[in-house]
């Protein structure tokens, strides 16, 4: 079927190998030289997730936690611990970078939503949930 006056055919075009100088986009297709950048995550590093997998770890041993999830997104890291898998998560610690400069890139939130600590360093933040025993003595 061909495509009357005013019509746009919507098969697309024949197939033409690049010519010398040309890339793979196409004959009539530009490319920057550069390739295109993936979008940008928000991703917890080598330390802040030695942290986290630290203390999830203690959880386990002492039965209070057996899952958790890691959600690597646009504008926030998220790693989410569960009591049960089928469960919602009982906390998600954030990082939100965007946040940095205001209340602190790190969150402790509980399955209710309740914000239990925000700040600017992992360590201070997951005391709220790292509650261990410390020996004092006199």
């Amino acid at each position: 079927m061909t495509p009357g006056p005013g019509e746009i055919d919507p098969s697309p075009p024949p197939y033409s190998p690049p010519q010398a100088g040309e890339s793979r986009a196409g004959a009539g297709e530009r490319s920057s030289g550069a390739p295109s950048a993936p979008a940008a995550q928000v991703t917890f590093d080598r330390r802040e997730l030695g942290r986290l997998f630290g203390l999830y770890g203690r959880k386990v041993a002492e039965g209070e936690w057996r899952d958790y999830a890691i959600d690597f997104l646009k504008d926030r890291a998220v790693f989410s611990v569960f009591r049960r898998s089928c469960e919602i998560p009982i906390y998600r610690i954030e990082k939100n970078p965007p946040l940095a400069r205001r209340q602190g890139v790190y969150s402790v939130i509980s399955a209710t939503g309740l914000i239990v600590r925000r700040g600017h360093e992992l360590d201070r933040v997951l005391r709220a949930i790292d509650r261990s025993l410390h020996l004092v003595a006199r």
